[in-house]
């Protein structure tokens, strides 16, 4: 099986590492809830910029938000994170049985 552009184990692992700071924002969530103001503090990086990581890492299926008052609160989805690094290991399975076999041109 190849990954595809619209494989959604490639979209969620490139939602996840795509970025150094949408990796630092995931890592920050790792160890708590935030809020958006709370991840420009931590980061240096301006609201439209963390508000986009955020989004694709919704969209992705990673992060999770739940409204506190007037803030927005963002959890990282442990579940979702396993279930990625289940299907990061098939894949790496996958390209270690691919060793040495080539397609004929």
């Amino acid at each position: 099986m190849l990954i595809s552009a619209r494989d959604p184990v490639a979209e969620a692992a490139v939602a996840l590492f795509g970025d150094p700071l949408r990796a630092r924002i995931v890592a920050l969530l790792a160890t708590e809830q935030m809020c958006t103001c709370h991840l420009i503090e931590e980061t240096g990086a301006r609201q439209p910029t963390v508000s986009h990581h955020l989004r694709v890492l919704r969209e992705a299926g990673l992060v999770d938000t739940e409204p506190k008052g007037r803030f927005t609160y963002y959890r990282l989805r442990a579940e979702a994170v396993a279930e990625l690094a289940d299907a990061l290991g098939g894949l790496a399975d996958r390209a270690e049985r691919a060793g040495g076999h080539y397609r004929p041109c």
